[in-house]
């Protein structure tokens, strides 16, 4: 049972998408669940066959529960089945699971601390949120924090949000350092209830980013260890140890960080000493060696290699994980397959290329005959972030939906004039923009609406989102209850909202109250467009630059005048606005200054 949202507890199964017995694929709606905001379809994250349907539709189930079984091949379902002691329900998954954790309790209650501490997790901070990357730290390691204070920011798939400690105490360890990932429920911290329990939490926290506890905080040895081991190889100093494991030659442990770092200064590892959990070298580390604290690589080749060399035991062959998938997946003898990657190891990329998926890099081009250089193009696959993958998706969304649009010019001189009066104090044509679409919606409500199956939803509350492009995406800051503000007030706020986009500091209810959408492309110099109607809403309003025409005038001495128009495109959804009601919006939004007067 996923959680939904952050403050999800449990979930009730509203209906399941596949029986038991179907085939899944990796993305697929397999389920329907009930949270404590919404309901939400739940996807599977690898390809197979679900076996067993655990938590029937119309039931609830506590978040990390097992609600079904899923196989890789069909042949596997019996025995999946099976295992589960005949019992064919969640009682025999759940009495496995009480056996597990009983183990496991036995096992950390070895090397957890008898302290009073909490664990910090990685929240989910959106419903779509698998995993965050801690941008930063508000706090260090020893400093006292309260309940409800901020400790971290945390980078989602939606903006950058803080996070904050939900009890007293002392932040012990920090497990995900700045800059690195954790998936969503995973540790990422330690907070002790006293100041004297942090060193054993320290030693506690080693253990839970996977890397051993230091050799201080190590328990004492058993009876089955050497009788003659002395006690000064346990009280040697934390950063001889790690200066030891630095030089062996042994496989160097640092962070992901360190490791990105240390090769853009040309700082080689091996010469560095950590000072993280068991020696591991952190970004600090090598921040102090560029420093002066360590020597840097050597510059001579005949003195010391520049890479560390590597030779594969005879008959494997050096490839990475993913290649080897791809190899097999491809049908692909690896021994066929020159390696391009570190110590000759044959890559993804080298899969990619023998497959014909990926054309191999090619040299660069010789400077023409004008001397210019060849202008490096793009290419390849770019991954979205997060609120890229979010617009696609509601783009999507939008493809069932009926719609239809209507267009018309609209005279601007008066709104010019009227706007050049209110720009000392700081409105912009946004502001004014939403304001008057605002009062033509209050005398036409009906453009506010949305759809549902049942009939017509009127929003009592005239809330106007105006799109943004930002550096990665596009989001809609909402001004709320547009139509009841003063100009000077939406402007201010417009500003606030458009500068927290940036930062990427807007909260959910911030971009997502939005009841009618804006979307001006008029700055860029675009005359006219067609704007997608957003999912949930009734209309979108499109709006082009504005230009200067000539028109007919029985008051000019010549019979003509030059005025200033732009043109508006409203997108509607056709299952409960038609176009009349289009047709009327546009004869309120004729004259913008007038509804502004």
């Amino acid at each position: 049972m996923p959680a939904l949202s952050s403050t999800m507890k449990e979930g009730r199964v509203v209906s399941w998408l596949k029986s038991e017995g179907d085939e899944v694929e990796a993305g697929e709606a397999i389920m329907v669940v009930e949270s404590d905001k919404a309901d939400m379809d739940v996807e599977a994250f690898e390809d197979g066959f679900i076996a067993k349907i655990l938590v029937g539709e119309g039931e609830t189930a506590p978040v990390g529960e097992i609600v079904a079984l899923m196989v890789a091949e069909q042949s596997e379902i019996a025995g999946a089945v099976a295992s589960l002691g005949g019992e064919g329900s969640s009682a025999a998954v759940a009495k496995k699971e009480e056996t597990v954790v009983a183990d496991a309790s036995a096992a950390v209650s070895v090397a957890a601390p008898s302290c009073e501490f909490s664990q910090v997790d990685m929240p989910a901070l959106s419903s779509t949120m698998k995993e965050g990357k801690v941008v930063s730290w508000l706090k260090a390691e020893g400093d006292a924090i309260s309940a409800g204070e901020a400790i971290m920011v945390v980078e989602s798939d939606k903006a950058d949000m803080d996070v904050e400690a939900f009890e007293d105490g002392f932040l012990a360890a920090i497990i995900t350092p700045e800059g690195e990932s954790s998936a969503v429920g995973s540790p990422v911290a330690l907070i002790a209830a006293q100041e004297a329990d942090i060193p054993a939490l320290k030693a506690y926290a080693a253990t839970l980013n996977g890397s051993a506890a230091p050799v201080a905080a190590a328990p004492a040895a058993t009876s089955s260890a050497p009788a003659a081991v002395p006690k000064a190889a346990v009280a040697a100093p934390k950063t001889a140890a790690a200066a030891a494991a630095a030089n062996t030659g042994d496989r160097i442990i640092a962070s992901p960080l360190a490791k990105k770092n240390a090769e853009a200064l040309g700082i080689d590892l091996r010469t560095v000493t950590g000072t993280g959990p068991d020696g591991r070298i952190t970004a600090a580390d090598v921040e102090n060696a560029a420093s002066g604290a360590a020597p840097k690589k050597a510059a001579s080749a005949t003195s010391a290699p520049k890479k560390a060399s590597w030779t594969p035991a005879p008959g494997v062959i050096a490839a990475t994980p993913m290649a080897r998938a791809a190899a097999k997946k491809a049908k692909i003898d690896l021994a066929t397959i020159q390696g391009t990657g570190e110590f000759g190891r044959v890559t993804l990329d080298d899969i990619k290329i023998a497959t014909g998926e990926k054309k191999p890099e090619r040299k660069n081009a010789a400077k023409g005959a004008a001397g210019a250089a060849p202008v490096e193009l793009p290419a390849g696959l770019v991954p979205f972030t997060g609120m890229q993958r979010a617009v696609s998706k509601n783009m999507e969304a939008t493809l069932a939906t009926p719609v239809f649009r209507v267009s018309r010019e609209i005279e601007m001189d008066a709104f010019n004039d009227l706007y050049q009066k209110v720009k000392p104090k700081g409105v912009t044509v946004s502001a004014l923009l939403a304001k008057a679409v605002a009062l033509a919606i209050e005398k036409h409500p009906i453009i506010n609406s949305s759809y549902s199956p049942q009939g017509t939803v009127f929003n009592p509350d005239i809330n106007i989102a105006m799109a943004v492009a930002i550096d990665g995406g596009l989001i809609t800051p909402t001004l709320k209850y547009a139509n009841e503000r003063n100009i000077i007030e939406l402007g201010e706020n417009w500003k606030e909202l458009v500068q927290k986009a940036k930062d990427g500091k807007l909260t959910p209810d911030e971009y997502n109250s939005g009841t009618f959408t804006i979307s001006n492309l008029g700055m860029f110099g675009v005359s006219q467009f067609d704007a997608i109607l957003p999912a949930g809403m009734g209309g979108i309003l499109a709006i082009g630059g504005t230009t200067e025409q000539i028109v007919p005038c029985d008051k000019a001495v010549l019979g003509m005048k030059k005025v200033s128009k732009m043109t508006v495109t409203l997108t509607c959804d056709h299952r409960q606005i038609y176009g009349a009601d289009a047709a009327l919006f546009h004869e309120i939004m004729g004259n913008p200054a007038q509804l502004l007067l």
